[in-house]
């Protein structure tokens, strides 16, 4: 039953109706069938534009738990296939008020990207209500769903659908088939999903007129030159496009991913003044902080290169601006100009690199303890890294898993020692140090072991699980950057106390930088101090 200060929230929304919505039901007998008749009448019950139906749902599991939704009795492509609760319930809701007539809020380019595709494509998202991170795949690919008619989209909750899992081999979430076969599995988010069909475009239909199309010569306009142009949409990059837009700068944000890795982060306890809060409720809070201001937010879509205008075309140059100008070319096809540049790219996961992890992605090898622990309850599982996040991780998958075994490269963990105190408390916790990961074995498409090598005595033992979890720390997302600007040999951008570059009129913040202490606090901080840079930089230019 859906608690009623929710429903009488979610009655203003549904007041944004604009066209009748149908939820059709697909027929049939289950334990939970009355708790999903109950919550789609309670929601029909919010307003007289929305009604409940009984029928079959084409193109689906069709179970007693799957439905559809309708816009003016016509098929919209998207299918909910399980009680859409937890974290998916935002995803009902949107669902409901696109299907509804409420404009989409997706990015032109990948608007127009999703257009171009000719064939027919089925999605189907298997999700766990309790992964935080699948609500943006389900979003993303709903939207897909309402812009072009030949795709439909299908949320499976993967722990009522056990028969479903199997047949596919799932082991991790959010996973996403297309027309029966698998199109991205375990750590996926809606970047991933724009960049791989990117390449199915290409690689079915090349057109002259697909602004993607890599033989076109990209173009742009200067006369819409951005005053600053932020890559990254962590806690870095937001704090610089706040910062810039209060000085009344023409500011754009570039997210390939908005929130970064904050989204992955569940537990947040030492971000000043807020006791205690989760990845996903704070990348909601800035985002809405950043809708505040007049910044356009471009996502979904990565940078690929970066070229200052003199090289690329000087004639170009505005008259009434004296330092270089930027181009940021991106993924889209679309090219962007700008007099300053914040890179707050951030950083992601670092991979073990041996044999087997990649191939393994979501059918045993993880990186979100948080999102695909659930998929290995009551199973033996590894932790590879000792840092702090090794250890969390190991501590939340004891409550979950029969037993989780720490691999930890150095001779002792490097994790603060009150974690370690607390990992030493639970019984179903090993600890191995002094080791490196040599392979990851499989049988079948699952994950059945891990191979490591002791470093003194180069003997070579395994470990016998289902799942690895890889927790050894991140890599600066600074691939694109090449040598526009400065890297150390981590491939870190290298700045000053004022978050300048060694390049002219570019700027650095966050995790992607040399600044030490990669904390949400000090990424904020360094942001906010690069967008002041950048603003007194402009005043000297004019």
């Amino acid at each position: 039953m859906l608690d009623q200060s929710l429903l009488d929230a979610l009655r203003g929304y549904m007041e944004k109706l604009e066209r009748p919505v149908g939820l059709r039901l697909h027929p049939g007998d289950h334990d939970k069938r009355i708790e999903i008749v109950s919550m789609l009448e309670s929601v029909a019950n919010l307003s007289d534009k929305i009604s409940v139906e009984h029928g079959t749902v084409e193109g689906s599991l069709q179970s007693p738990l799957t439905f559809e939704l309708l816009a003016n009795d016509a098929h919209q492509g998207v299918v909910f296939s399980g009680i859409p609760g937890g974290h998916e319930f935002n995803s009902f809701v949107l669902a409901l008020l696109h299907t509804g007539g409420v404009p989409i809020k997706l990015d032109q380019s990948v608007q127009a990207l999703i257009r171009q595709i000719k064939v027919p494509l089925h999605f189907q998202t298997v999700v766990s209500l309790s992964c935080h991170s699948c609500p943006d795949v389900v979003q993303t690919l709903n939207q897909f769903a309402f812009i072009n008619p030949l795709i439909s989209h299908e949320m499976i909750d993967g722990g009522l659908f056990p028969d479903f899992i199997e047949q596919y081999q799932v082991q991790g979430v959010p996973s996403v088939l297309v027309n029966n076969k698998a199109f991205l599995n375990g750590k996926v988010d809606s970047s991933q999903i724009v960049s791989k069909l990117q390449d199915f475009i290409k690689s079915t239909e090349p057109s002259q007129d697909d602004p993607s199309n890599s033989n076109q010569t990209p173009t742009f306009d200067i006369t819409q030159i951005q005053d600053v142009i932020v890559l990254g949409g962590g806690p870095a990059g937001v704090g610089a496009a706040i910062y810039t837009a209060r000085k009344g700068l023409k500011v754009t944000l570039i997210a390939e991913r908005f929130g970064g890795q904050v989204k992955d982060t569940m537990g947040i306890e030492n971000l000043i003044s807020v006791p205690h809060t989760t990845g996903p409720k704070l990348t909601n809070y800035m985002r809405e902080h950043l809708n505040q201001y007049s910044v356009t937010l471009k996502e979904h879509f990565k940078v690929e290169k970066l070229v200052k205008l003199s090289d690329y075309d000087e004639s170009l140059q505005p008259v009434d601006f004296t330092g270089p100008v930027h181009l940021i070319f991106m993924s889209s096809g679309e090219v962007l100009a700008t007099k300053s540049l914040i890179i707050a790219t951030g950083a992601r996961w670092r991979e073990l690199g041996v044999p087997g992890e990649r191939e393994n992605i979501g059918q045993g090898v993880a990186y979100c303890p948080h999102c695909d622990g659930p998929f290995f309850k009551g199973k033996k599982v590894a932790v590879v890294g000792g840092g702090n996040s090794g250890v969390e991780a190991a501590l939340d998958l004891a409550g979950i898993v029969e037993h989780v075994t720490v691999l930890e490269f150095m001779p002792e963990l490097k994790a603060d020692q009150i974690l370690i105190d607390q990992m030493a408390k639970r019984t179903n916790i090993s600890v191995i140090k002094n080791v490196e990961t040599k392979q990851v074995i499989a049988e079948n498409n699952k994950v059945v072991a891990l191979e490591y090598e002791h470093r003194d005595s180069k003997k070579i033992d395994s470990v016998i699980l289902s799942g690895i979890f890889v927790q050894i720390g991140l890599l600066p997302n600074t691939d694109f950057v090449g040598d526009y600007a400065a890297r150390n040999r981590f491939g870190e951008i290298e700045i000053d106390q004022r978050c300048a570059t060694n390049t002219t009129g570019v700027f650095a913040a966050g995790d992607v930088t040399t600044v030490p202490f990669k904390q949400i606090v000090i990424a904020m901080g360094e942001g906010s101090k690069a967008g002041l840079s950048a603003f007194e930089y402009l005043l000297k230019q004019l």
